[in-house]
């Protein structure tokens, strides 16, 4: 018998630039005249048939302007457009204009779009660079730090896709002007999320300034306040992938609320947005983390306040039983031999870290149960 090693070392430095402020199409063009990606000839622009109206021939025509040679890709708008099926199309189109490894794709858009574009780039001839152009609170919440690419399968949401950085992102303030309330408010979900996981003075201005960000029927968007939003939401979530970019175990408090989140998500066919399952999500992990000890009842009332007063529906819909919730949880990505994990608050701003080390813990189904129905 022969043996032949293969030792392959590498050190990889994925940092990157994450810039917020407004009108930054000019800048994402003198980035990239000025090498923002090196050894690139054609740009291929992403959006959604909602985001496209608003901004996808803008940015086309000042990439074109300054000499690049550009395509847009639309794809419908919504959550349900995540799959593989989309990504073989865009990659197909793509390959059909004769994009290769001197490519690079601009994801403009959310979070769906940025984490399609990101899986697209992963792959396309074994990985291409991308930029991250946010338009969504939501995007700049959860997807502008991490790297995690996914899409859609009909078993659960982002169970396929790949850990992949991008190269920069832009997180555009005045593109939030543009967003229906409704996604908007979808986007309040994650904020909170990072504010209960990481940060209690956070909370705690969020609980003091949500009517600067909106009201029940209209967005305020106070140039102060969504700046800092958007600012913590990036520093909360870059100091725990940090720590862990692969997510072997703390960056799982990440998935805080997600467990019957995603599960919610996925039964409502998506006609709940990701945010609005996420906050059901997050009463439903402190409600079980209040009946285990460890949250305070008067903590768990301050996480359903705030997300009432952003205005979250937290009911269940009536076509969802706890039946089928609890077993769509079993798709959960954190599910270990047959059970249900959820990390859970030990108080606002702290995560409980159990004794084996691990961020999650196995629940019963008759805790799950008991918090489904107390909604």
């Amino acid at each position: 018998m022969t043996q032949f090693h293969v030792e392959l070392k590498r050190v990889v430095d994925d940092s990157y630039n994450i810039e917020i402020g407004r009108q930054l199409f000019p800048k994402l063009v003198e980035d990239i005249n000025h090498g923002l990606i090196k050894n690139v000839n054609r740009l291929a622009i992403l959006s959604d048939s909602v985001v496209s109206k608003f901004y996808g021939d803008k940015l086309l025509h000042l990439l074109k302007e300054a000499g690049y040679d550009c395509h847009l890709f639309t794809v419908p708008n919504g959550e349900k457009t995540k799959n593989r099926e989309t990504k073989t199309d865009i990659e197909d189109q793509m390959l059909a204009l004769g994009y290769g490894r001197d490519s690079a794709i601009i994801a403009l858009g959310g979070g769906m779009i940025s984490d399609l574009s990101g899986f697209i780039a992963s792959t396309f001839c074994r990985g291409i660079p991308y930029i991250n152009y946010s338009t969504t609170l939501l995007s700049a919440a959860d997807a502008s730090v991490g790297g995690k690419t996914a899409v859609n399968t009909p078993v659960a949401t982002n169970l396929i896709g790949t850990f992949y950085q991008p190269t920069k992102v832009y997180i555009d303030l005045d593109t939030w002007q543009t967003l229906p309330l409704r996604e908007f408010r979808s986007g309040l979900a994650e904020t909170i999320k990072h504010a209960c996981l990481a940060d209690s003075d956070f909370f705690s201005f969020l609980e003091t300034h949500m009517e600067d960000i909106l009201t029940s029927n209209e967005l305020i968007l106070n140039a102060n306040v969504c700046s800092h939003v958007a600012y913590k939401n990036c520093d909360i979530k870059f100091h725990v992938v940090e720590k862990d970019e692969k997510e072997s175990n703390l960056r799982q408090i990440l998935n805080l609320g997600h467990t019957a989140g995603r599960a919610l998500e996925a039964l409502s066919g998506y006609t709940l947005l990701h945010g609005e399952a996420i906050a059901v999500g997050l009463v439903i992990q402190a409600k079980i983390a209040n009946q285990l000890g460890l949250l305070e009842a008067k903590e768990t009332v301050r996480v359903y306040d705030l997300l009432k007063k952003a205005g979250f529906n937290l009911t269940i819909p009536e076509n969802i039983t706890p039946d089928a919730l609890v077993k769509k949880m079993y798709t959960d990505k954190k599910v270990r031999n047959g059970q249900i994990r959820f990390v859970l608050m030990s108080k606002i701003g702290q995560m409980k870290q159990f004794d084996d080390g691990s961020y999650s813990v196995p629940v019963s189904e008759d805790l799950i149960y008991q918090a489904i129905q107390s909604l």
